[in-house]
């Protein structure tokens, strides 16, 4: 898949850009502040629906202004295909091909792209409802029904959630929420443990491509019915009722799992380095990537956000080979020192193409 153009308009500090893209690489440089990630925001907005920071709509658009438009056209399976956005406070409107979007989530998948930035970090630090999103927008891009079930299982654990609030004791209603939980529990629970697998897999390869052999990297999925007796979810909601009801909300459930992530054993969170913990994210975006493509038939986009800070040079330099490669298709990079980007196109095939431009308070300069 290639994104050939992409006009913005009124889109954080940027005001009006008309940028031609080439198949490979195309790099933004500048200091920060000046636009380069706002840029890589508005491709994600594109193939997600939404800012990759989870920044409300409403607050994309530039300030003082009534709102944002952003139009992109793509070639994909050998086809040329368009998206058009226009983000309006309590309103967006998508649409593909002139044509608007009934359900926002018949989007997701279509346009695949792969974001790595400093805020992946979370995925190591943060809690685990951060990485929980990250397998949930994995998996939902290449399994329809896995995100119908989440958001099924979503509306019914608000339903619960307010009922037990409220004290209910209505036993029936209860039965049948927690049954229906219960069904969406079961897909989510089967294709995170088949998809994080395979994830965790890709993953340890891209590991040591960056880092070496000397270190072993593991993901593990840790479900809601560990380390319990319980048959099913609605066995466990059933039982946890009463103490569901003292604590206002629903305890456990596939809204609690997690993702357990070590180097050499021992757990990433507490005892990794920053370049570690900066080579596991790049490692996983990595996997993320090759998952896509395995599981699509489609490259994503491959959008890297200033990735090089905290590493030292031969992981730099081992980065730099690997999207370079043949593996990846076309790449958008942002980063302050021209250095790193000048690197790049000397691992390219003679014939990629590559274009540079200056990003200067929202203006996008070509450079030659």
């Amino acid at each position: 898949m290639i994104l050939r153009h992409v006009s913005i308009t009124d889109f954080k500090n940027i005001a009006e850009a008309s940028i031609d893209f080439c198949d490979k690489l195309n790099c933004m440089l500048g200091d920060n502040g000046m636009g380069k990630s706002n840029l890589l925001d508005a491709i994600y907005v594109l193939s997600y629906t939404k800012s990759f920071a989870g920044t409300p709509d409403n607050m994309l658009i530039r300030r003082g202004c009534p709102w944002a438009h952003l139009h992109a056209d793509y070639l994909r399976h050998d086809a040329e295909d368009d998206i058009n956005v226009v983000l309006s406070p309590g309103h967006k409107s998508f649409k593909r091909g002139g044509k608007e979007y009934r359900r926002l989530s018949s989007h997701i998948g279509l346009f695949p792209a792969v974001l790595v930035s400093p805020s992946d970090m979370n995925l190591v630090s943060g809690a685990a409802e951060v990485r929980r999103r990250f397998i949930d927008m994995v998996i939902s891009q290449v399994d329809s029904h896995y995100l119908e079930h989440l958001i099924r299982y979503n509306r019914a654990l608000e339903q619960r959630n307010r009922m037990l609030k409220d004290s209910s004791a209505d036993f029936l209603l209860f039965d049948t929420i927690e049954a229906g939980m219960d069904i969406s529990s079961r897909y989510i629970i089967e294709a995170r443990r088949c998809h994080i697998r395979r994830l965790a897999e890709l993953h340890h390869r891209y590991y040591g491509i960056i880092a070496g052999d000397s270190e072993t990297v593991t993901m593990d999925y840790r479900g809601p019915l560990d380390g319990t007796t319980d048959a099913s979810i609605a066995d466990a909601l059933s039982r946890n009722r009463d103490r569901d009801r003292l604590l206002g909300y629903t305890a456990m459930g596939i809204h609690r799992d997690d993702v357990d992530v070590a180097v050499n054993g021992l757990p990433l969170r507490r005892t990794a380095s920053q370049g570690q913990a900066k080579t596991f994210t790049i490692a996983l975006r990595m996997a993320q990537y090759r998952f896509l493509v395995e599981s699509t038939g489609l490259k994503p986009l491959l959008l890297l956000d200033d990735i090089f800070d905290k590493l030292d040079a031969t992981r730099v330099s081992r980065i730099i080979a690997l999207v370079a490669s043949e593996d990846f298709g076309q790449i958008f990079i942002t980063d302050t020192n021209r250095r790193h980007l000048d690197e790049i196109p000397g691992h390219l095939a003679a014939d990629a193409p590559c274009r540079m431009w200056r990003v200067t308070n929202g203006t996008f300069e070509q450079l030659p």
